[in-house]
């Protein structure tokens, strides 16, 4: 029995990943957040745009969001930095009484245009050495286990460039026009969006305009089991991309 002895891993991450944030949502990594510059134009887009607080945080389940924006929109013109996944031993009913051999964290960042990937990387694998710890690529070797106290096992994945089109552009004022043509109504421009589209490789490497236009309902769970589109968006958007073929 070695519990009281062997260091238990899920506790030297937990106290690694709460090190990467700020009690209000902030990375903490110096240089994360460099590049990033709001500029007037650019709140006055941000701030135009119609978001309800009080209803994100209800459909959410929150009482109050991180600090990385003074908005919900502020919020997105910056790199995420996400732990989407941990995983260590057993839960539930197959819970047991161990100490895991290791834990595993999956991480991932939402990129903006201003952020290099690779830096963000490094900024990371960078501040996880200097926490003490060993880093490697691969698994750790006997050796080096009985060598270091602190291993960890840094994989920095593959990458998904972003992509941003400028509001008032050729593209915009058509697409735009075409909207309030075909749904008799004014669009809401967003400036950059909290997600990645794979179509975004062919975007950058083309060098072409684009323009992502949401569908689907807020609340639709996406990427989770349940993920769920309502009648009336599905509709509303045969309608819309009618109103986009047909306008001149």
């Amino acid at each position: 029995h070695y519990g009281n002895y062997a260091p238990n891993p899920v506790f030297r991450m937990a106290e690694l990943l709460a090190g990467m944030k700020d009690e209000e949502g902030r990375v903490t990594i110096p240089g994360y957040y460099d590049g990033i510059e709001l500029g007037d134009h650019t709140l006055k887009i941000l701030n135009a745009v119609p978001d309800d607080p009080v209803l994100i945080h209800k459909t959410i389940g929150i009482v109050e969001p991180e600090k990385v924006g003074r908005n919900y929109q502020e919020s997105l013109q910056y790199p995420s930095l996400n732990v989407r996944g941990i995983e260590a031993a057993w839960v539930d009913d197959q819970a047991r009484t161990i100490v895991p051999e290791k834990t595993i964290a999956s991480i991932d960042i939402r990129l903006v245009p201003e952020s290099d990937p690779d830096r963000l990387k490094g900024l990371i694998k960078t501040y996880i050495q200097e926490q003490g710890y060993f880093v490697t690529d691969r698994e750790p070797t006997e050796k080096e286990r009985l060598t270091y106290p602190k291993l960890a096992k840094f994989d920095p994945g593959g990458v998904t460039m972003p992509f941003r089109t400028d509001i008032h552009s050729e593209i915009d004022e058509w697409l735009i026009q075409s909207i309030q043509w075909g749904m008799d109504a004014a669009p809401v421009n967003i400036r950059i969006m909290g997600g990645t589209v794979p179509v975004a490789g062919f975007i950058n490497e083309l060098k072409v305009p684009a323009v992502i236009v949401p569908l689907v309902n807020a609340d639709n769970n996406q990427h989770s089991p349940n993920e769920n589109l309502r009648i009336w968006n599905l509709t509303n958007g045969i309608q819309f991309f009618l109103a986009l073929m047909v306008k001149k």
